[in-house]
C-alpha cells in the first residue's frame, strides 16, 4: 500500500425511514446520497426505501466506504402526498436534507429518519 492509499474499510451505512404519523414503515421514499467536500456535493448513490422502510441493500457499502461528510436527501413529498398527509402544492417537508460525518472506516453507520407531515427527527442507529 502507498503512502497516500486509505487502509481498506469494513465500514458501511444504511438507512430506514419510519412514519410516525401513520405508525408504520414509509414505501417508496426516493434517496439519494452524496459525498460533501466543502461546497461541492457529489452524488454517489440512489435507491428506494422497500416495504419495510428500509433499503435492499446498504446504501454505501464497505467497497465504496470513505470517512468524511456525506448528506442523504430523502424525497418525501410524493409519499406524503400519496398517502394522503396533504393536499398542498407546497409541502412543509418535501425533501429532507441530513449531513452528517463517517470517522470510523470500521464501523456500521445507521442514519434512519422518522416523518411526519410536519417534523422529523434522526439519530445514530445501530
Amino acid at each position: 500500500m502507498s503512502a497516500n492509499a486509505s487502509p481498506p474499510s469494513s465500514g458501511y451505512l444504511t438507512t430506514h425511514v419510519l412514519d410516525t404519523a401513520r405508525g408504520c414503515p414509509a414505501e417508496g421514499i426516493p434517496i439519494s446520497l452524496y459525498r460533501v467536500s466543502g461546497n461541492s456535493h457529489r452524488k454517489i448513490a440512489q435507491t428506494v426505501t422497500n416495504k419495510d422502510g428500509r433499503t435492499d441493500t446498504p446504501i454505501l457499502d464497505a467497497a465504496h466506504f470513505k470517512i468524511g461528510t456525506y448528506e442523504l436527501i430523502f424525497f418525501t413529498g410524493d409519499y406524503l402526498r400519496a398517502t394522503g398527509q396533504t393536499s398542498e402544492d407546497f409541502l412543509f417537508l418535501d425533501q429532507i436534507p441530513i449531513r452528517f460525518g463517517l470517522a470510523d472506516g470500521t464501523a456500521h453507520y445507521h442514519v434512519p429518519l422518522l416523518l411526519s407531515p410536519f417534523g422529523y427527527s434522526t439519530y445514530r442507529g445501530s
